[in-house]
């Protein structure tokens, strides 16, 4: 998508994965998922074969394992494979509480004496970037001069900012018109509109649509190219999100395991059940759940307000705006949405690491979603209990 803004900072990291110049190391920083399952797919065409992914891709977490560990893997090179490729997660650790000077030297010296047949990159997706970076927060400008002054030293920086809504817009357009499909502007704005400027969301939706208006000429063997129109868009698109994601996440809220289960098994059979779809609905989930944090924090009642307290990119589709404020007040506090986000997590970390069945992890995830909350015992239950 050469021209659009919001993609020159992957786009020039495509080009170096797929050249002579590639860095030993990059940092993705942002959590634009969209702009991160890009460049993931990219890296792995490139270096990771699909017979040898055992091999040579290691998806790491900092949280679980040390920095330390993670540098010695890298040095020693495999046995099996002549590249290999390290994902490393929860960048966040290496900036908490302590000076972590150890750590720091570690990196720099691993990248003075490197293995030149492994490629780290470091996932920083704790940071925010906005469409443009002047706005960004301060406490997230302050994390990323760190990771600059830092990981900077040795990694190429590969920022994952929101694509901003022009972009978007401008994408849905080309990427029609690379199958074939003139897309009417009124159609790209308010496919963009409807879900936020939400990315993920939106090439999901896009494919279902050029599918949509394609299939009918594919039948007949017409040679002249489809029309992806405003009317496809309001048919197809709002309507599926209605009955999909916003049920989903309203059947969990009220409690409701059967419902909950039975719109997941929904969601799974209008997919194709492969990695990056159960990657998708688990990303849905999250966000669903952080807007219904700030929500609820910011004792949000009437949808006329939830434009002033979440940002663009940030935002649901108009039409979900009230049933999201209803379901989040279905909450008795933060910590219960708190504790959906640690399931979730949790969940994305099982299913980057290829467990044998993605759907029982997305079963057993809404399962726990859709529990009652546990009643916290007061000091005298909790006495009584204990005699």
């Amino acid at each position: 998508m050469a021209g659009l803004r919001s993609f020159q900072s992957t786009d020039r990291f495509l080009t170096e994965i797929a050249s002579s110049a590639i860095k030993p190391g990059y940092v993705l920083v942002g959590d634009e998922i969209f702009l991160y399952e890009r460049a993931r797919a990219a890296v792995l065409r490139t270096f990771v074969p699909d017979n040898m992914r055992d091999f040579c891709l290691h998806d790491l977490d900092l949280g679980e394992v040390s920095l330390f560990d993670v540098l010695d893997q890298a040095r020693t090179p495999s046995l099996m494979a002549p590249f290999q490729v390290f994902f490393i997660r929860n960048v966040k650790t290496l900036y908490g509480r302590g000076q972590k000077k150890e750590e720091f030297a570690a990196l720099d010296d691993y990248f003075k004496s490197l293995n030149p047949q492994a490629l780290l990159l470091f996932v920083a997706d704790h940071l925010r970037l906005p469409a443009d970076l002047r706005r960004m927060d301060m406490q997230d400008k302050d994390r990323f001069e760190r990771i600059r002054e830092t990981l900077g030293d040795h990694c190429g920086v590969v920022e994952l900012a929101r694509v901003d809504e022009t972009d978007a817009m401008r994408w849905v357009t080309e990427t029609a018109g690379e199958r074939n499909v003139k897309c009417d502007p009124d159609a790209a704005r308010e496919l963009v509109d409807a879900l936020g400027a939400d990315m993920m969301l939106i090439a999901s939706e896009l494919e279902k649509l050029l599918l949509y208006v394609s299939a009918p000429l594919q039948q007949v063997g017409a040679e002249s190219g489809a029309r992806l129109t405003l009317g496809d868009v309001e048919t197809m698109v709002l309507a599926a999100k209605q009955r999909s994601l916003y049920e989903l996440t309203d059947a969990i809220s009220r409690h409701d395991r059967a419902a909950a289960l039975a719109l997941l098994h929904g969601l799974l059979n209008a997919s194709d059940g492969a990695e990056d779809s159960a990657i998708g609905h688990l990303y849905m989930l999250a966000r669903t759940f952080r807007q219904m944090l700030v929500i609820l924090e910011k004792n949000v009642r009437d949808s006329r307000a939830i434009w002033q307290v979440l940002w663009q990119g940030f935002r649901m589709p108009p039409f979900a705006a009230d049933d999201l404020i209803r379901q989040a007040r279905r909450y008795n506090s933060k910590r219960e949405l708190m504790r959906g986000l640690r399931l979730i997590a949790r969940a994305d970390l099982e299913l980057r690491n290829s467990p044998p069945d993605r759907r029982l992890v997305l079963e057993r995830l809404v399962m726990d979603l859709a529990a009652e909350p546990q009643r916290t015992l007061s000091g005298a239950e909790q006495f009584a209990l204990e005699i």
